[in-house]
């Protein structure tokens, strides 16, 4: 644990994880040094948009899930106008944690607002500068940490944010061509974390304070996409006679209650990193492969991320509250 509070800065790649290719070296370079891991989810509803996989996967991640069902229909008109005013956001959450979201997905947006972030349009930021590319990723970088109190190298007393989410994926970034513009995004962000690595090395102020988040997730999977994706262990995929005799693992699990609705392939990926806070385990590459082999985190339900980040910015009294 740092001796001051941390600010988060979580980049989030949705459905961008099948599109990492070897050459992405900045993803590996992080995933060798951070604190690596699976974020399990929920399966998804049978005829689901896509509009609405991003949100509900945002939700999740956000532990937000009574939120999306209440602005989903799922819950009757007199229900959800009780509910509605009791959704609590960012700040009434996490001890007045000031949080940011940069998107460029339109019900995203709205969502987000309904959860109290501050909502900007990612494509925004770039009205004089060629976007995709190296130089549009270098701004970004310095403008995201800008937003955080990070300026010059230098740390401001208070920044405009504790904790900023960056959305980037689903081919909206680039063109309609959804497969074109989700591998455009992939080297978007890989170019973007080189860029913010540079800028928070060893040695620097910022890298003291900045908590950097990676989560990249498939998108839309079917159980038959790929079976090389699975979380099980190797107790329960031999399909044992003993298998009866293991514990369940934990994030099958809330508390004492099982989670009945757990989606055992396809998680979301997960790089987490603070200079000198966050524990180094042994990946070398960010892979599924590499994560269910060797990394330190393992396996946790995706509606934990955020808690376990509001704890490394002062902003929850212990991990997982």
């Amino acid at each position: 644990m740092a001796d001051k509070p941390s600010r988060g800065l979580v980049l989030y790649g949705d459905g961008l994880a099948r599109f990492i290719e070897p050459s992405h070296a900045h993803l590996h370079s992080l995933a060798s040094n951070a604190n690596c891991g699976f974020l399990s989810l929920p399966n998804a509803p049978p005829s689901e948009s896509e509009d609405d996989r991003i949100v509900r996967e945002f939700a999740v991640l956000m532990d937000a899930c009574e939120a999306y069902f209440n602005k989903n229909g799922q819950l009757s008109t007199e229900a959800k106008s009780q509910k509605s005013s009791l959704i609590p956001t960012m700040s009434e959450r996490f001890m007045g944690m000031r949080a940011a979201l940069l998107t460029n997905s339109s019900s995203l947006k709205s969502f987000g607002e309904k959860l109290g972030f501050d909502v900007l349009h990612l494509n925004g930021l770039f009205e004089n500068i060629n976007f995709p590319s190296a130089q549009s990723a270098d701004y970004l970088a310095s403008e995201l940490l800008a937003l955080l109190g990070f300026q010059e190298g230098k740390i401001l007393d208070v920044g405009q944010f504790d904790l900023v989410i960056v959305h980037i994926g689903s081919g909206e970034n680039l063109n309609s061509e959804k497969d074109k513009g989700t591998a455009g995004d992939m080297e978007f962000m890989n170019a973007l974390i080189g860029a913010i690595m540079l800028m928070a090395q060893p040695g620097t102020e910022i890298a003291s304070r900045l908590y950097l988040s990676l989560v990249m997730g498939y998108g839309y999977v079917s159980r038959a996409d790929d079976p090389g994706l699975s979380i099980l262990s190797h107790n329960y995929e031999n399909d044992s006679p003993l298998s009866a005799l293991f514990p369940r693992q934990s994030y099958t699990m809330r508390g004492e209650s099982p989670r009945n609705d757990v989606r055992h392939h396809s998680p979301m990926l997960v790089a987490q990193y603070q200079n000198a806070v966050t524990r180094k385990d042994m990946v070398d590459t960010f892979s599924f492969k590499d994560f269910k082999e060797r990394s330190g985190n393992l396996i946790i339900p995706a509606d934990r991320l955020l808690h376990e980040i509001a704890f490394k910015l002062w902003k929850a009294p212990k991990y997982g509250a």
